[in-house]
């Protein structure tokens, strides 16, 4: 049986020695070969980063609700530090508000710019590459269950692989694993160092932010050695503002909400005769 190929060539030898007849009628068998539907699908599917099934699009609507979950960490609006909206603001003589040069937006209290998401956001602790994006007044909940979930799921993994090497400790190590026993002692101790290395990591960052939170001090503001100007809450206040209320099982829950108390006053009476700063716009007195 000839070849796709070879039977192309026989068309064109056959063209040139009988006419274009013989070449003619060859193509056009060729051409009314049918296209299979899965070669149009699997190239128009190529396209799609997620099955367009059912469950498919149930994994890709829920996907996207996450993002746009996630992604109100306590951002200022950008570009709002006009005149127009800071007569709009009413304030009293002899209070300032502040500006955010960079983003050139009115800066809260306890508001830092941070140089990868390019806008202010409120009580930034940190910008994390690990969920692509700010921790701060609104998400730091979620981090904080984010590095816990993590840190248990290691410790799973950490003790389940010690199990499993006990089990084929004592018993056939062909019985216990399809692999060979070298290759299964080598999966076992990769698999233990990274179970390990996630531990350590995301126990120290639960650690630091549950400090944070107790401390009432972002990271930025440990680093600066900034001296709060607002009224530190305790503890376990501070703790009840973070996680959305009264000590309950809720807090393990990244679906309950937050009752976040409101931040201070956008703005700090300055007396007369002190040094503002270029970032700060002076409401000035009548």
């Amino acid at each position: 049986m000839k070849s796709p190929v070879h039977r192309c060539r026989d068309v064109e030898h056959g063209r040139g020695q009988t006419g274009t007849g013989a070449g003619t009628n060859c193509l056009q068998a060729e051409q009314r070969i049918p296209i299979s539907k899965d070669v149009i699908t699997s190239s128009s599917a190529s396209a799609m980063w997620f099955i367009r099934d059912a469950c498919g699009i149930v994994c890709a609507v829920i996907t996207w609700l996450l993002v746009f979950y996630a992604e109100f960490v306590g951002a200022v609006p950008k570009g709002n530090a006009t005149k127009e909206y800071i007569e709009s603001l009413q304030l009293k003589p002899g209070q300032v508000v502040y500006k955010c040069p960079k983003c050139c937006s009115i800066k809260p209290d306890r508001a830092h710019h941070c140089s990868v998401c390019k806008r202010c956001i409120r009580k930034m602790d940190h910008h994390c590459p690990w969920v692509n994006n700010c921790v701060g007044e609104n998400n730091q909940k979620y981090f904080v269950l984010f590095t816990m979930y993590i840190a248990l799921i290691s410790l799973h993994a950490l003790v389940m692989v010690v199990f499993h090497f006990l089990y084929c400790f004592e018993d056939d190590w062909t019985k216990c694993s399809s692999f060979s026993p070298p290759a299964t002692v080598i999966l076992l101790i990769l698999l233990c160092f990274e179970g390990l290395l996630f531990l350590i990591f995301t126990s120290v960052m639960f650690g630091t932010q549950v400090h944070s939170i107790c401390t009432d001090e972002t990271g930025i503001e440990r680093l600066k050695g900034e001296t709060g100007k607002w009224g530190k809450v305790p503890c376990w206040e501070a703790m009840q503002m973070a996680f959305g209320g009264p000590f309950s099982l809720s807090w393990c829950s990244p679906f309950s909400g937050l009752s976040c108390k409101k931040s201070p006053a956008d703005h700090v009476t300055v007396p007369q005769g002190e040094i503002i700063e270029e970032d700060i716009i002076e409401i000035p007195l009548n």
